[in-house]
């Protein structure tokens, strides 16, 4: 065990930082043996076989691309729950665990609800606000069948029932259900940024839930609020993850369609990065 992590670490050195590459070393070995930290560390003088010597390299050489650990390892952590993830899904990120959060606390005494979920993705926010509110109806959309194939998988790994639905939420139509609560993590970088972005993201990470247009970088935002005005109860509630510069324009848009109550909040990092608007009565 303790040979693993040293070959890790040298294998790695200089392509990352130090403390990067401690946490893939723990991150791997976990993954091969299903050991904690603890029991890698009380197992030091393990030996490994032959072929969880192979899948180690293969690891590394796939670190060595840039791969993000996430889809090397095929799965990551989202609010304390495990999922899959691959190429066809954006990997979650800690804001988003954040915008959950803020959904649960804002709505912590409503027993049963109606949510959706537009471009689900991994399902993650999906299924932990399932998790979240086991009394609900969670629905989830995306336009990608092989998102959702990873995101019913993530379901059914959480024992979590989901209705996921292919849909183009730039073209939908003929939707009679109303809910609670929409929520959508909508692509929301722009073509300009790109060249801002790590390669890891860049390279491997789907461009069709990353990019919108540099002419509309409000597309999406645009499209899912026309549709919460007409798919959402009385005062339910609309919340968006956001684009750090798209605080502003976001509360002018959906104040302009008619929301109320539209409020910016930042993530711990200090940007802006979420949005909650109401539906009028």
């Amino acid at each position: 065990m303790q040979t693993a992590l040293s070959y890790i670490q040298s294998e790695l050195q200089g392509l990352y930082p130090e403390t990067e590459i401690k946490s893939f070393s723990y991150l791997i070995l976990e993954k091969l043996t299903g050991f904690s930290r603890t029991e890698i560390y009380v197992n030091k003088n393990t030996l490994f076989s032959v072929d969880q010597q192979h899948i180690i390299e293969s690891f590394i050489e796939k670190l060595k691309k840039q791969v993000p650990i996430q889809y090397v390892l095929g799965e990551t952590e989202f609010f304390g729950l495990p999922f899959y993830v691959n190429e066809s899904v954006l990997i979650p990120r800690p804001e988003t665990e954040e915008l959950v959060d803020w959904i649960r606390n804002e709505n912590n005494n409503c027993a049963e609800l109606k949510i959706l979920d537009i471009g689900t993705g991994s399902g993650c926010i999906a299924i932990a606000l399932k998790h979240e509110f086991t009394n609900s109806i969670v629905d989830a959309f995306d336009i990608s069948l092989k998102a959702l194939e990873t995101a019913q998988s993530n379901a059914d790994r959480n024992k979590l029932k989901i209705n996921f639905t292919e849909v183009d939420i730039l073209n939908a139509s003929d939707f009679t259900a109303k809910w609670d609560i929409i929520i959508s993590n909508p692509p929301y970088v722009t073509e300009k940024e790109k060249s801002d972005m790590l390669p890891n993201v860049l390279d491997y990470e789907p461009h069709l839930a990353l990019f919108v247009p540099n002419n509309d970088p409000l597309l999406f935002y645009r499209k899912i609020a026309e549709f919460a005005r007409q798919h959402l109860h009385p005062n339910g509630k609309l919340y968006f993850e956001i684009n750090r510069e798209a605080g502003k324009p976001c509360i002018e848009l959906l104040s302009g369609l008619g929301f109320h109550d539209v409020e910016l909040k930042k993530d711990l990092s200090g940007n802006n990065r979420m949005v909650r608007a109401i539906r009028n009565a």
